[in-house]
């Protein structure tokens, strides 16, 4: 495998925190989501969605079908500066440029039912180097399996391939267990394509 179990890790912070937060993973998954979760192999429903980042409300908005001929992770969580989910976003911020190649043919989506300019405002606060995308409305989150009855999300995970199917699911993301991440990283791995140099 292409990380070694160094490069792939989780955080000092999320160590120190692991043991103050064991709960959150099953309180996540309290009440269980509306519909069922999308099953590996299935094409992954598009979405037209508000976008944020660091930088900002994007000025378009953003749509799976964007991404086509990358994987795509899309990252469900249950609502922005919540302890659990700030783990899993800085977890995944310090570790971006191995576990998701820097943004190389890879798109880390984290996505909720926050306003966007909160999801950005947060992004910005806390230096985040990936897209969000704000589901107000829990549409995409139903499509995918990931809406819970009181309105906000599961934190379910989908990987999408380049090709637009699920190629895998964490249900829920495993946020305080290094292994989770060691998984995550191993299955980018798998359906990774090289980006083309230009000229070729």
């Amino acid at each position: 495998m292409r990380l070694s179990s160094s490069s792939v890790r989780i955080s000092t912070f999320v160590l120190a925190l692991a043991v103050s937060v064991q709960g959150l993973t099953a309180q996540a998954q309290d009440p269980p989501q509306t519909t069922p979760p999308l099953e590996v192999g299935v094409m992954a429903p598009d979405f037209t969605l508000k976008g944020g980042t660091r930088y900002g409300v994007l000025s378009e908005p953003v749509s799976l079908s964007d991404f086509k001929g990358k994987t795509v992770i899309i990252a469900f969580f249950p609502r922005a500066r919540t302890r659990g989910c700030t783990i899993q976003m800085r977890a995944y911020r310090d570790q971006y440029p191995e576990l998701f190649r820097d943004g190389q043919n890879v798109v880390l989506i984290g996505m909720s039912v926050d306003p966007v300019e909160e999801l950005a405002s947060w992004a910005r606060d806390e230096q985040f180097p990936f897209l969000f995308a704000s589901d107000i409305g829990g549409e995409t989150a139903a499509a995918y399996g990931a809406l819970r009855p009181r309105g906000n999300t599961n934190r379910n995970l989908f990987v999408i391939d380049p090709e637009g199917r699920v190629s895998f699911r964490a249900l829920p993301f495993r946020e305080v267990d290094p292994t989770a991440y060691e998984e995550l990283a191993s299955e980018i791995d798998r359906v990774w394509t090289e980006p083309e140099v230009a000229g070729n």
